[in-house]
């Protein structure tokens, strides 16, 4: 099979029951989406597929051939961080750092989302030609992302300094 992984084409024989995430971890050496629950209850294991955000462990690796698969190792400009990664960095958004590969990925799929006018269960005005993405709307769009150590307040406020006009 083959897949384009961050930007790259890479080629592997797998069962056809191999989810996506094992493929990107044992079979590819991306070891950057985690498996937590296995369960898609966590988000630990969030890549981006065709810019879109999808829990891996629930995917099927041959459903996603020749498609654009963007984990935590290709978000980042060669030695530059994602702006994301930064603000990660700047306001501690993680501590033991399981769950961030999966965070920053959601994050990067929900500010698209957001862009493309996807709304959330509590976006407000669903005729508005904008949704702001406030305290309620990305608290309520980030929650299938679980963080054990409770870093929620650092991953809130780099998400919202790198995507909201105004805090949240």
């Amino acid at each position: 099979m083959r897949f384009i992984v961050n930007g790259a084409s890479m080629e592997a024989q797998v069962d056809l029951r191999t989810s996506l995430l094992d493929l990107l971890r044992d079979h590819l050496g991306l070891t950057g989406s985690k498996k937590g629950c296995n369960q898609g209850a966590c988000g630990a294991c969030t890549v981006l597929v065709d810019g879109t955000r999808i829990n891996s462990c629930l995917a099927l690796a041959v459903q996603y051939q020749n498609r654009e698969i963007v984990t935590v190792e290709g978000l980042a400009e060669g030695a530059a961080l994602h702006p994301l990664q930064a603000a990660f960095v700047e306001h501690d958004g993680f501590q033991c750092g399981y769950c961030t590969p999966g965070q920053l990925c959601s994050a990067i799929g929900m500010a698209d989302e957001i862009a493309r006018g996807v709304p959330s269960i509590v976006t407000a005005d669903l005729s508005a030609e904008t949704i702001p993405l406030d305290h309620d709307e990305l608290r309520e769009r980030m929650s299938g992302n679980l963080c054990r150590c409770g870093a929620y307040n650092g991953i809130v406020a780099a998400i919202a300094e790198t995507f909201a006009k105004e805090p949240a």
